[in-house]
Parts: C-alpha cells; sequence; structure tokens
C-alpha cells in the first residue's frame, strides 16, 4: 500500500469521522481486521475521498444517499455526523434522503429518515449541553 495514500487517507477519515472513532476501529481490529482497517484508510479515504473534483460535502451527500441505500445502519448514522462535520445542513439531508426515496424505495427512505433523525436529535442535544444556559449568561 502506498504510504502517501494511507497519510492522506487517514487525515481525511479523522477530519470526517473524527479522530477518536477512527483510533477506536484500529484498536478494535485487533491483529485479525488491521489489514482490513489500512485497506479501508487508503483505499476509501485516500484513493477516493482525496480526490479533488468532488468536496467534501458532496461525498457526504452521495454517501448518505448510498449507504442509507444499502440499509446500512451504522455506516449510515456515521456519515450523517460526517456530513455534519462537512457542512452539510439539516435541510440538505432531509433532501438528499427525500432524492433516495423516490429512486430507492420507500422503505429504505423510512430507514434512512429513523436513522438520520436519531444522529441529528444526538447532535442537538449536544449543542444544547454546550450553550450557557439564561441564568449563565452574563
Amino acid at each position: 500500500m502506498s504510504e502517501t495514500t494511507f497519510e492522506k487517507g487517514l487525515q481525511i477519515r479523522n477530519d470526517v469521522v473524527g479522530e477518536n472513532y477512527v483510533t477506536r476501529s484500529f484498536e478494535n481490529a485487533g491483529d485479525f481486521g488491521h489489514d482490513f482497517q489500512k485497506l479501508v484508510t487508503e483505499f476509501c479515504w485516500g484513493a477516493s475521498w482525496g480526490r479533488e473534483a468532488l468536496t467534501r460535502r458532496d461525498r457526504s451527500l452521495l454517501n448518505l444517499v448510498i449507504i442509507g441505500t444499502l440499509g446500512r445502519s451504522a455506516e449510515f448514522k456515521l456519515h450523517v455526523r460526517g456530513a455534519l462535520r462537512n457542512g452539510v445542513s439539516v435541510d440538505e439531508i432531509k433532501d438528499a434522503l427525500i432524492h433516495l426515496s423516490v429512486y430507492s424505495g420507500i422503505p429504505a427512505g423510512v430507514e434512512a429518515f429513523r436513522l438520520a433523525k436519531e444522529v441529528l436529535d444526538e447532535a442537538a442535544e449536544q449543542q444544547a449541553d454546550q450553550e450557557p444556559r439564561a441564568d449563565q449568561r452574563t
């Protein structure tokens, strides 16, 4: 494997899904899955996400539709979080999932909306926890 593509992929993967998630992925893989994590990092994140014609926002929206269509719930939720980190708005996520529903089927859309709502609710809670309460403002 090309170390430069791996390193590029590792940086992008850390930026999009978070360094803690990436570190846990490698740690949880153990000896058995370590080579696979390297492959994912180099191939998906370096060789694909590392290209320049599409923005990270574009790639996030594509991933939501593709992974949502495939029904891979854990990966889908991860990429909803990544989309938010990449500056995708809630309305853009909603429109992408409506588009998914039309072209991939309503059952895929129902599941994608359900999973996205879980992530968006968690994100809203985290944001609310970080905002000072009215009695704490100066």
